[in-house]
C-alpha cells in the first residue's frame, strides 16, 4: 500500500537555496504535522530543536523548533558503503527486519543518557504519525528474537532520511545500515540516482563511507531522487 498523503502543511518554508553557504540553520518555528515534515524533506529540511530563542518572562534560553540544512550535506553513495570483514561477520550473526519495532527504535534513539540528545516526547509522536501513514520507517537488528539495534528515517520517493541509529550490541547499528542499503538496492539496481541522506559527516559514518556533499548538490540529488517510486512500498 503506498503512503497516504496528509493534509498539506499551512506554513512557508525556507528556501534552502537562499540560504548563506555554510549556515546550517535556517528556519525556526512552524509545527510537526505530517504535512509540515513531508514539505520539509521535499525541500531539502529537516527538524530538529535548538537552544535558540529565550524563553518568555524568563529571558533564558529555551529549544525552539530549527529546520536544518546543512551545508555541507552527509550522503553514504549506495555503491560506496564500506563492509569490513568483521562487519560481514556481525550480518551474518544479526536478522534484519523493516518495520518490526518502529516506535522501539525511535525511543531507543531518544535515550536521554545518549550524549546530545534531541529526541523528544514530541519528535516521537511526530515520526510515529509518519510511519502510520507509511511515510517513516526502521531497520532494524535482531538476535534471538531480542532488538538490539537499528535506524529510523523517513522515505520520499528515491530519497531515505536517516534521523538516528542506535545499538546495544557490537556492530548491530552498522547492520542496519547495511540492510537499508541493501534495500534501497534491490528497489533500484544500478543505483540509478536514490539519495540516502545523513544530514552531517562524523567520522564513524565516513568509516562506512559517508561523504559530504554542498548544499546545492544535494538539492540538486533531491530534485532527482523526489520522483522515483518508494523503496519501501511493495
Amino acid at each position: 500500500m503506498p503512503p497516504l498523503e496528509p493534509e498539506p502543511t499551512l506554513w512557508d518554508l525556507p528556501d534552502p537555496r537562499d540560504a548563506p553557504p555554510g549556515d546550517d540553520l535556517i528556519g525556526l518555528g512552524a509545527d510537526l504535522e505530517p504535512g509540515t515534515l513531508l514539505a520539509a524533506y521535499r525541500a531539502g529540511l529537516f527538524p530538529m530543536p535548538t537552544r535558540h530563542l529565550p524563553r518568555p518572562r524568563s529571558g533564558r534560553p529555551g529549544r525552539a523548533l530549527g529546520w536544518w540544512s546543512p551545508d555541507p550535506r552527509g550522503i553514504v553513495p549506495l555503491d560506496g558503503l564500506r563492509v569490513t570483514r568483521s562487519l560481514r561477520r556481525s550480518v551474518r550473526r544479526y536478522e534484519v527486519r523493516v518495520d518490526g519495532a518502529f516506535t522501539e527504535v525511535v525511543v531507543a534513539c531518544a535515550d536521554p543518557s545518549r550524549p546530545h540528545g534531541w529526541i523528544s516526547e514530541e519528535i516521537v509522536a511526530a515520526y510515529t504519525r509518519l510511519h502510520e501513514l507509511g511515510w517513516a520507517h526502521s531497520v532494524e537488528t535482531w538476535c534471538d528474537g531480542v532488538l538490539v539495534g537499528g535506524l529510523y528515517g523517513v522515505s520520499v520517493g528515491g530519497l531515505f532520511a536517516g534521523e538516528s541509529m542506535f545499538h546495544r550490541e557490537r556492530d548491530a547499528s552498522k547492520v542496519a545500515l547495511v540492510g537499508l542499503v541493501e534495500l534501497l538496492r534491490a528497489a533500484s539496481p544500478g543505483a540509478d540516482g536514490r539519495l540516502l541522506d545523513v544530514q552531517w559527516l562524523t567520522p564513524h559514518l565516513a568509516s562506512l563511507g559517508a561523504v559530504d556533499v554542498t548544499r546545492g548538490e544535494y538539492l540538486d540529488r533531491l530534485a532527482a531522487a523526489l520522483p522515483l517510486p518508494d523503496a519501501f512500498s511493495p
